[in-house]
């Protein structure tokens, strides 16, 4: 009996890139091309011109790290404690995991206006502890921008890293014990090595997230913050100037994408895709 083909199941997922994806990236690429006499490269010759222009993609690209970095430590406790959790726990902490992400992100931006402002909790803390003789505000700073970025997209690094662990069986961590390994190191060289698939696959996740979360980082990071985003939203919105901001969209997204593809590439690394 000839096998079939499972080519035709594939063809409305292709069809549905094809309208969707690759036609509208190609108009914005082609877009970036354009100019009076044709097709030029003005456009990108005018965006690496411009020391700011180059100041915004380096403080896009820092934002993304320092988002990376601050839900890292975050998501890896909260993920262990998962593995380590009965069966109550994890419930738990899989619906305090997933609550979030069924709220928009506008809604979660603005509540974060609250609880960074004047009169909100942190500011509440610092005076109550005695850090702080007066009301601070953390809004339109880029601390307070991290720590909204970290809430909103520590989800996409906690996921991951339980799916990895669920597959780790217990007794590993029994078994350093036994052979004299402390905590400390039992988390280094036993832990830590097997969770790195499923953190190289949330710093994909969050660094592209947080490279292109238009909306928070307007919000909370203010005017004097700018990246790369809300470059692209003034080219277009303020300036019309489509071709300029098509070619900064390109530039962010080729950044972003070598990023990613080093990133893919490591994962599939055979000695962690063993570890896996």
């Amino acid at each position: 009996m000839m096998k079939q083909s499972g080519f035709p199941y594939v063809v409305p997922m292709l069809l549905l890139s094809v309208a969707f994806f690759a036609t509208p990236l190609a108009v914005l690429v082609g877009f970036s091309f354009t100019g009076n006499g044709g097709m030029t490269l003005d456009h990108y010759a005018r965006f690496f011109g411009d020391a700011f222009n180059f100041r915004v993609l380096v403080n896009t690209a820092r934002l993304g790290i320092e988002t990376v970095i601050g839900t890292t430590l975050l998501g890896i406790p909260i993920a262990l404690l998962y593995w380590h959790g009965g069966r109550n726990l994890r419930q738990i902490l899989i619906f305090l995991t997933l609550i979030p992400m069924l709220t928009s992100n506008v809604v979660r931006t603005f509540a974060w206006i609250v609880i960074l402002g004047r009169q909100g909790p942190i500011s509440e803390a610092l005076m109550a502890m005695g850090i702080t003789g007066m009301p601070v505000s953390l809004m339109f700073t880029e601390l307070g921008l991290v720590m909204a970025m970290c809430q909103i997209d520590l989800p996409l690094i906690i996921l991951p890293l339980i799916a990895i662990l669920s597959r780790t069986p217990y007794q590993l961590t029994e078994a350093a014990q036994v052979s004299g390994a402390g905590p400390w190191r039992i988390l280094v060289t036993v832990l830590l090595p097997l969770m790195l698939p499923g953190l190289l696959a949330g710093w994909i996740l969050v660094f592209a997230s947080t490279s292109s979360s238009f909306v928070t980082q307007a919000v909370i990071g203010g005017a004097r913050n700018v990246y790369v985003p809300q470059l692209i939203y003034r080219e277009v919105g303020t300036l019309f100037d489509w071709p300029l901001a098509s070619a900064i969209a390109v530039v962010l997204l080729l950044s972003t994408g070598c990023l990613l593809v080093a990133l893919t590439m490591i994962s599939r690394h055979r000695r962690l895709v063993g570890h896996a």
